[in-house]
């Protein structure tokens, strides 16, 4: 693998586009990183309410992938790294909390007995004719919702698997790609006529796989938000530079084979680019020179949706036991989701002695009408939500709503074909990459497994990319809320 010793230009500087640069400076690069907002971290972001550190984003990140843990351990976070204190959830639905159910794999069962108090006598009797029907073929991709109905029927999709994948993508299951969204299942397809039977053989070889014992997901005392920020000061440590507030206008390449980068006006000469920016700007900017990768990315999708922090006395509040529940859009509520962050993250109840921090979620793809509210009507909707889901009933002390317009790219079936076309077109031009939540999966272990494959492309070693391209990385859902 060579060394690039020029420059190299990061556009964007989200996790996705700060790992790039933390692995292109570890090869030897010098690294200039360039992000039009002002601050740094993407959808990663640190806040608080009434006094409270709280994130206003994501909140964990898995821990059965290496990227996002390794990465946080060698920016100095490993003694700041805590699993959930608790990660026994709840499903609102048919009027009342129920304990999640075990024994699914994101929300598809192996047995109907599994989803037993969930589902209907008639929803659990349709699961079990999963092993007298025919093969159902999948071809290149299918929906997962449309093939888990066809299998299993629609209530294990309305009940269980739109509030699993709501909470990853804020998209509708029965237009999400099995292929790039749920690989694992999509290779159960692919190989056995029972869904149910290969979800057993999933749940098989992960109970006898090694080094599988630890916690699923993993959080950071002071929060997710922080990770971003510690990657960044190392890549200054490092002798990177980080430009906030510095949107990119244009990308050209050079008569030397290189490539110029506009801002304003200042321009950078450099040997290599990656684009780690959302899919819009993305494709504006590589419409000269990439025309046929910036119509694929035009054609990404993206929903929207808004997060409701809310922190109340101790004293004044009852919670249920557990990290929070999800909530099944057909039973017609608001929000998707609440996390109990206070229960969830032993280091927020440790902090704050006198309060009690919760979150939910609104917004789904396609939902625009309850995005149009003002934050005080969010705020709203949600305390009558959870007076329904819990009985909590006090005024909170503190709240605050975080949007995030466009922030969840959707990944539709056909999505894995696109992105190895976007690569293809890319790949033609030689100190180009492309990375970050659209590609490969939305989690955090995913953008950092992106943005290290597009570091790696630039110093001429494609095995990072080819794995993700054939194998995306499935993003779970963290319990409630994410």
């Amino acid at each position: 693998m060579r060394e690039v010793q020029g420059r190299v230009v990061v556009i964007g500087a989200g996790v996705a586009g700060l790992a790039a640069a933390h692995r292109l400076l570890e090869r030897g690069a010098r690294v200039t990183v360039l992000e039009a907002s002002g601050r740094v971290g993407g959808k990663l972001l640190p806040g608080e309410v009434a006094g409270a550190r709280v994130d206003l984003g994501a909140e964990s990140m898995l821990d059965r992938r290496p990227e996002a843990v390794a990465l946080a351990r060698a920016v100095g976070l490993a003694d700041r790294l805590q699993p959930p204190a608790t990660a026994a959830a709840s499903l609102w639905t048919r009027g009342a909390l129920r304990p999640f159910p075990k024994g699914h794999v994101m929300g598809v069962p192996g047995t109907a007995s599994a989803l037993a108090g969930v589902l209907s006598e008639e929803g659990l009797a349709r699961i079990e004719q999963d092993a007298e029907l025919p093969r159902t073929e999948v071809g290149d991709d299918v929906a997962v919702g449309e093939y888990v109905a066809e299998r299993l029927g629609r209530e294990v999709v309305d009940r269980l698997l739109e509030p699993m994948l709501g909470g990853v993508y804020a998209g509708d299951a029965y237009r999400i790609s099995m292929r790039s969204a749920v690989p694992q299942l999509f290779q159960v397809a692919r190989t056995h006529t029972s869904l149910t039977e290969g979800v057993r053989e999933l749940q098989a070889r992960a109970a006898a796989a090694q080094g599988q014992t630890g916690p699923v997901f993993m959080g950071i005392r002071g929060g997710i938000g922080t990770l971003p920020l510690a990657v960044a000061d190392s890549v200054r440590a490092r002798g990177g530079e980080i430009l906030t507030r510095t949107p990119v206008r244009e990308l050209r390449r050079t008569p030397e084979g290189g490539w110029q980068v506009v801002s304003g006006e200042r321009e950078w000469r450099a040997d290599a680019v990656v684009v780690a920016a959302p899919t819009p700007v993305a494709a504006r900017l590589l419409r000269a020179e990439a025309p046929g990768a910036a119509a694929e990315l035009d054609a990404v999708e993206y929903a929207s949706m808004a997060l409701v922090t809310l922190a109340y006395r101790r004293g004044e509040t009852a919670l249920p036991d557990g990290s929070g529940f999800l909530v099944p859009p057909v039973d017609g509520h608001t929000i998707k989701a609440s996390t109990f962050a206070s229960q969830k993250w032993g280091w927020i109840a440790d902090e704050n002695p006198d309060l009690v921090v919760l979150r939910t979620s609104v917004g789904r793809y396609g939902e625009t009408e309850i995005l149009r509210r003002d934050d005080s009507e969010l705020v709203e909707v949600s305390r009558r939500d959870l007076k329904a889901a819990t009985g909590l009933d006090a005024a909170p002390v503190a709240t605050r709503v975080t949007r995030w317009d466009d922030g969840l790219p959707q990944y539709p079936v056909g999505h894995h074909a696109r992105v190895a076309r976007i690569r293809e077109h890319v790949a033609r031009l030689p100190g180009l990459a492309v990375c970050g939540a659209a590609y490969d999966g939305v989690g955090i272990p995913a953008c950092i497994a992106s943005a290290q494959a597009a570091a790696d492309q630039i110093h001429g070693d494609l095995r990072g990319v080819q794995e993700l391209t054939a194998h995306p990385v499935q993003s779970l859902h963290g319990g409630a809320g994410e």
